[in-house]
């Protein structure tokens, strides 16, 4: 009942059919087996698909603010500099619109002229990744200090 209604809500977004929400999200491969359990699942999730479609729509409405908006400055210094491959990156953030583009090159997006904005699929891609290297970003600076 709860999993019917959360594809019905995915739907109506940018996620797209059932069988495409379903590969997206891969419910049933969680077996979760209680109803607790897949609602606490389904919480998480639905925290992620809000983040991911905030962060679309806000990258396409406002790239010129500041990405601290969503992103907190370890991931957009982490960001940086795995994209320009340097260890200290810009003292001030860049652009929502850059980080979005940045977080999409990590999920595969090209970037072509024609290609338009990358979309909510290769942004969660992009996250994935960028929480791994978020994650190896704070180990250096923590050996850098010590």
């Amino acid at each position: 009942m709860i999993e019917q209604w959360v594809r019905q809500e995915l739907e109506k977004t940018e996620l797209g059919d059932s069988r495409r929400t379903n590969r997206f999200m891969k419910i049933e491969k969680l077996q979760l087996e209680t109803a607790s359990r897949l609602e606490m699942a389904l919480a998480t999730y639905s925290i992620v698909a809000w983040r991911l479609l905030y962060l679309t729509h806000l990258a396409r409405l406002a790239p010129d603010s500041s990405c601290e908006i969503m992103l907190s400055p370890p991931e957009w210094q982490a960001l940086y500099a795995t994209i320009y491959r340097k260890s200290y990156p810009h003292s001030y953030p860049p652009t929502l619109g850059e980080a979005v583009g940045w977080i999409a090159k990590l999920g595969g997006f090209l970037g072509r002229k024609h290609d338009g904005f990358p979309g909510v699929k290769t942004l969660w891609r992009g996250l994935r990744r960028l929480e791994d290297i978020m994650t190896g970003w704070l180990l250096f600076n923590q050996l850098k200090t010590t």
